[in-house]
């Protein structure tokens, strides 16, 4: 861009003011930085935000429509995918591929023309995009210098305007970049696509998955072999030096899958954020939420209109649609038992369930809150006269008076051992417990011993004997 000389200003007397001239150099500095950061921001960060999941958290009726566009190598992704995701995250994978044969062929703009107006309809959320084993053929044998002065351009502005088409209605777009190639020609224009490709996702914000540097060998090269998706070794490159076989495609599918798995579950656990997506998204996700709300919202309603008129305010509603008295009923169950003699008896017990408010049975039988872990509640046991028990289920307060506590987790047996390298006290007798002597040696050798019987025939020996004892 031409730009005009600057022209100092001068006073009444021919000469430049010093100050006016520091002025204009702060302007020119300020301009400058200005430039730089708009150039510097891409076009990803301004459109996704700070924070916001890649994929739609919300899609139509909680499955991700998936749509691969591209030529024969985007053919085999698409097998590897439809295999990869026969039991997944709620995704569907079209079986259609959306056939683009190339960027750089004659025909490309009619082709680009009709993708807009077939995406501006599609109800696709996910756009996976794999095209370009034909436009390698645009990069002739000339220098590579005096090739990109007229190929680079033309090439990113087409590449620009599909990502554009297809980020339309709000779709995540994952391109995968061009593979390693047998011919060294074939292989070079390969990277020069994949510099541009990476480029333009960066600044167009779609996911760019680098195809290349996942089927290179040990040296960096190319090899028709090497280890699938289980890790043994088999041929994953076709003979042309270009295409997969069918174990080469189910390993490209599985670097399409781990990146669409980790964004789909990105995006699942946004649901939670307060205030994401609309009412209609947040009924469907979290229905319970927007039924008791609704509720209390009716409740309220009637209270105030019921204040307003002067009469008795209407009860407010229940936290359980339906929710009525329980009253008392008595059941009775026979039961055999063995009686004398062998004889068997039948006894009938009496069941008592006693009267219940409606708001005990609205607060019993409301819905676990996903927010909140359960509890596990205290049984109490309790007989009564009668030959009747009584059995209750409660939540004690934690951390209160007289209520359930538990240990500090710095005192916990696991913190003890296995972070502060304590040794717990054995139990005597177990087999942790290496005091000596052993409590049953121990007991056996306070016991005395019985006395032995003298030898007949030797008094002598008898009595030097007793001494010595």
């Amino acid at each position: 861009m031409a730009t005009m000389p600057l022209r100092r200003p001068k006073d009444s007397g021919g000469r430049v003011t010093q100050g006016t001239s520091a002025l204009v150099r702060a302007l020119i500095m300020v301009a400058v930085s200005a430039l730089l950061l708009v150039r510097a921001v891409p076009a990803s960060a301004q459109e996704q935000g700070l924070g916001g999941s890649f994929i739609t958290p919300f899609p139509d009726n909680d499955v991700y429509q998936v749509q691969v566009v591209g030529d024969w190598l985007a053919e085999g992704l698409l097998s590897g995918l439809v295999e990869a995701f026969t039991i997944g995250p709620g995704v569907s994978i079209s079986r259609k591929r959306y056939d683009l044969a190339g960027l750089m062929r004659s025909g490309a703009p009619n082709d680009l023309a009709a993708m807009e107006q077939t995406f501006g309809t599609d109800p696709s959320h996910i756009a996976i995009v794999m095209v370009g084993a034909q436009d390698r053929y645009s990069l002739n044998r000339r220098r590579a210098s005096e090739t990109d002065d007229a190929w680079r351009p033309e090439y990113a502005a087409r590449v620009d305007r599909l990502m554009k088409l297809l980020k339309k209605n709000n779709r995540a777009v994952y391109w995968v970049g061009m593979p390693n190639m047998r011919r060294w020609q074939d292989n070079e224009r390969a990277q020069r696509m994949n510099d541009v490709i990476r480029e333009r996702a960066y600044l167009n914000g779609a996911r760019y998955i680098d195809a290349y540097a996942s089927f290179i060998d040990e040296s960096g090269g190319y090899s028709d072999w090497g280890p699938d998706i289980t890790g043994k070794i088999k041929r994953l490159r076709d003979s042309d030096g270009v295409h997969f076989t069918q174990a080469g495609y189910l390993k490209l599918a599985h670097f399409v899958e781990r990146e669409l798995k980790r964004d789909i579950a990105q995006a699942r656990t946004e649901r939670s954020i307060p205030l994401a997506g609309d009412p209609a998204e947040q009924s469907r996700v979290n229905p319970d939420k927007v039924r008791l709300r609704a509720e209390s919202e009716r409740a309220q309603a009637q209270a105030k209109a019921a204040k307003g008129g002067g009469g008795v305010a209407a009860p407010a509603a229940t936290a359980a649609d339906g929710a009525k008295d329980q009253k008392l009923e008595t059941g009775k169950v026979d039961i055999r038992v063995p009686g004398a003699e062998g004889t068997e008896q039948i006894v009938t017990v009496e069941i008592v369930r006693p009267a219940i408010p409606a708001s005990v049975v609205a607060l019993v039988t409301r819905k676990q809150s996903n927010d909140k872990a359960a509890q596990m509640g205290d049984v109490l046991i309790d007989q009564i006269p009668g030959g009747l028990t009584v059995m209750s289920s409660i939540v004690p307060p934690r951390g209160a008076d007289g209520g359930r506590r538990r240990l500090s987790p710095t005192q916990s047996p696991y913190f003890r051992v296995l972070e502060k390298g304590e040794r717990l006290p054995s139990k005597p007798g177990r087999a942790d417990d290496f005091t000596w002597p052993r409590p049953q040696a121990t007991a056996a050798m306070r016991a005395e011993p019985p006395p032995m019987p003298a030898p007949q025939g030797d008094t002598g020996n008898t009595t030097g004997s007793a001494e010595r004892r």
